[in-house]
């Protein structure tokens, strides 16, 4: 009679298609979700002749929706010759259009920002000061990290925060331990086993080179082990069963996941074969009887959001307008809780990545099984519409990591290249009406990762829905013309604006070619590592050139005096977002991550330095007269 599913935007004169025997009378109603009817739908004229359906001959009667139907998740329901059925109908915003004025903010991997009170590992509180800081001594309205994504519970964890074992629930080792309101009681055995284990890391990471999550995480869990068993006062008891509560069966599968994962491993393929289907009994049996482990990984989400929660009340009080600006990952782990948690609605056999670009010109195999768009149209989005709210529920706004992939992802089959894939195209109008109601609840601002391979139009839709794009400044050039730089004034406004990126060295790097020598190093240049360079010397050559002729750097300037000159040409575009690298404005010079690779290069485990390659703390950080004289010449 009706379809799983139908997303609409307000005020659209969308009709909607029921299915019945020809010539049976319709009663059709909307439920509104927050109560009462809605039965002033009209019937149009549909002309479509009836078709045989087996032995029925089925009629399609065509009804227009009242144009004040309001925002949010409803259910449409019919009924005809004593057979009823329902369709969930989401009602979403035509238009977010945040934020009103330009802004600017800073963009941090927050593992990478240690300060001397982490734990080897940037963390939650160390976000917290970031955050006022910036707000309070330079203006900033919002800080953008990258996906908190839960990891595996147990070493070795994932390094990428772009390959989470799940995106519905955030990654305990970003948790500030002595911030959890149970650490003052502990007892002094208990308090003093936990110091101990702070001092431990701390004099094995601090002054490492590289991140090592699984020696912070092993140091860190065991002291939220003896803080979870710490008795709560009664409040803090209730609050920590209603957070339970309103989790529901995802929290609780998730958390039966980690403790089955904790004795047999984080890949679930591995597991023994009655563990696998989440909802079998032996895996009911299994979370019963590990009870108190089930509910500790339960109660380190709680204590994840409550400090995320903080964080953000916090910023908004040291004056920034938008406050923390999470990341969405664009997917999971192949064998992590998400997938374990929801099978159905991933592919099988298929990988997604990227074809050849300008970040890889092999093309990336990202290792992540995609969601199945028929699977997201028969659940009636619900996961999407999860996902984005847990991301939102304690932020200012949220990236879109290859937000293209709401349009069509690149599907790899298995034992495939990069080359070889396809792109599958989802339901593009549904999966943003979802991110456009869930962030106008939220009252938040999106942002979208539009580089690479883009058709135009998804551009001009994601501008028409006020969501944001992505503007990289080495990427802005005239491209229908000469090639050129493109002036700022002709950046586009609807668009998060920024020197740099993740994906891309810290611009001192850059300017020094340091992007070119190490993909050659990995094998990843189709042509000659001179000609290369000699290429990049050029592209890079026209912008010091813009720079020059609009007087934002000296005649024959220094890299460092680049790097300024470029955020101040940065600050002359209309762009509603102006993003500022933490690693730019302290003169790091080591990138994050190199696509294309795993571990043939440390992605995502350098640690913040300077231009010498001297470890920076948090504190160094907020001291630096190099940081005030960087941000005070862009106005900052």
């Amino acid at each position: 009679m009706l379809p799983p599913v139908m997303v609409i935007k307000q005020d659209d004169s969308k009709g909607v298609n029921v299915h019945v025997t020809h010539g049976s009378a319709v009663e059709i109603w909307v439920e509104l979700e927050h109560g009462g009817q809605r039965t002033d739908l009209t019937q149009l004229r549909n002309d479509n002749p009836p078709r045989h359906i087996g032995e029925r001959l089925v009629g399609e009667a065509t009804f227009a929706l009242p144009s004040d139907v309001p925002l949010g998740y409803h259910t449409l329901r019919v009924r005809s010759d004593g057979h009823e059925a329902g369709m969930s109908l989401i009602v979403t915003p035509a238009w977010i259009g945040k934020p009103e004025r330009q802004v600017w903010g800073l963009a941090t991997q927050l593992y990478s920002v240690r300060s001397a009170s982490s734990w080897g590992v940037g963390d939650l509180a160390d976000l917290t000061d970031l955050a006022v800081w910036s707000a309070a001594s330079h203006g900033a309205d919002y800080v953008l990290v990258n996906p908190l994504h839960a990891a595996q519970p147990v070493a070795p964890l994932e390094p990428s925060p772009y390959l989470p074992t799940t995106r519905m629930f955030a990654n305990p080792m970003y948790l500030r331990v002595e911030e959890i309101l149970e650490y003052v009681d502990l007892p002094a055995a208990a308090k003093a086993r936990v110091t101990k284990l702070r001092a431990q890391v701390k004099a094995a990471l601090d002054g490492a080179d590289r991140i090592d999550r699984d020696a912070a995480w092993t140091a860190k869990s065991a002291a939220l082990w003896r803080i979870w068993q710490v008795p709560r006062r009664q409040g803090r008891e209730i609050a920590f069963q209603e957070f339970v509560s309103r989790g529901g069966p995802a929290l609780r599968r998730y958390a039966t996941w980690c403790a089955i994962a904790q004795e047999h491993g984080s890949d679930w393929s591995q597991w023994p074969e009655d563990l696998r289907d989440p909802t079998s009994p032996t895996v009911a049996q299994y979370a019963e009887s590990r009870r108190e482990v089930v509910d500790f990984h339960a109660w380190l989400a709680w204590q994840l959001d409550q400090q995320l929660a903080s964080g953000q009340s916090a910023a908004l009080r040291a004056g920034m307008s938008i406050g923390v600006v999470h990341d969405l990952a664009v997917g999971v782990n192949r064998h992590g809780a998400e997938t374990w948690s929801m099978p159905e609605v991933f592919a099988e056999g298929i990988s997604v990545g990227a074809p050849p670009d300008a970040y890889s010109q092999i093309g990336q195999d990202w290792g992540q099984p995609p969601w199945r768009p028929d699977q997201l149209a028969a659940l009636e989005y619900q996961p999407f519409r999860a996902l984005v709210s847990h991301v939102l529920r304690n932020a200012g706004g949220v990236r879109i990591d290859h937000v293209l992939g709401l349009f069509r992802l690149w599907w790899i089959p298995e034992g495939s290249s990069a080359t070889e894939g396809t792109y599958v195209r989802y339901d593009h109008e549904a999966l943003i009406g979802v991110l456009a109601l869930e962030a106008h609840r939220a009252d938040a601002v999106v942002i979208g990762e539009d580089v690479g391979t883009v058709e135009p139009w998804m551009r001009e839709y994601l501008a028409g829905r006020g969501i944001l794009g992505t503007s990289i400044l080495f990427f802005e050039r005239d491209y229908a013309g000469d090639g050129s730089p493109l002036p700022p004034e002709r950046w586009r406004e609807w668009a998060m604006a920024s020197v740099t990126t993740h994906d891309l060295p810290p611009t001192l790097g850059y300017l020094a070619g340091d992007h070119v020598r190490l993909r050659n190093e990995l094998g990843m240049l189709t042509r000659s590592l001179d000609a290369e360079l000699a290429a990049d010397l050029a592209s890079r050559q026209d912008w010091v050139t813009l720079l020059e002729s609009r007087g934002l750097v000296p005649v024959d300037p220094t890299p460092e005096q680049i790097v300024i000159g470029l955020h101040r040409l940065l600050a002359q575009v209309p762009a509603r977002m102006l993003c500022v690298a933490l690693v730019d404005v302290v003169g790091d010079r080591r990138t994050q991550n190199q696509p294309g690779t795993i571990d043939e290069y440390p992605n995502w485990r350098v640690p913040l330095s300077d231009s010498t390659g001297t470890l920076l703390t948090l504190e160094d950080v907020f001291e630096s007269a190099t940081v005030r004289e960087f941000l005070a010449s862009m106005g900052n």
